[in-house]
């Protein structure tokens, strides 16, 4: 989790995801598109509609595996640190308690999780438009 260029906030525009990181965003993508698919390829073709189902569930399945990991390992880090007890308590942080709060809290200002949140809602949307046009207009 730790991306030694991401321990300063100031320096997390210089931060480069990495390659597993992008790869299930990708994924995350792919599965979000497929999913929002299914109406649309279900009329086009019942067998594209299955596809894009398995495609989409089988991806949200290995992306929220990822991401659970992801945040439990960021949990492990506050345990093994106690660094909720530090911070209540106002007292006993060490460099690397900081580093440690810094590399999280970076982390949390992700672009690339607020562009997946943003196409998962304006996808859904799309399939919604789609959906009630197919269930009560064709």
């Amino acid at each position: 989790m730790k991306n030694e260029q991401c321990l300063n906030c100031s320096e997390y525009k210089r931060c480069r995801d990495s390659f597993l990181s992008w790869f299930f965003f990708l994924i995350g993508m792919a599965a979000t598109i497929s999913v929002r698919a299914v109406t649309l390829l279900t009329h086009v073709n019942p067998a594209y509609g299955k596809i894009a189902w398995y495609v989409g569930i089988v991806g949200f399945f290995a992306f929220f595996a990822y991401k659970f990991n992801v945040a439990r390992s960021r949990a492990r880090i506050v345990a093994n640190l106690d660094l909720l007890r530090k911070i209540r308590v106002k007292n006993g942080l060490s460099e690397n308690d900081y580093e440690a709060i810094g590399a999280i809290l970076c982390a949390l200002r992700s672009d690339k999780e607020r562009l997946n949140y943003f196409f998962i809602f304006a996808l859904s949307a799309i399939a919604i438009v789609f959906a009630v046009y197919f269930d009560f207009f064709k």
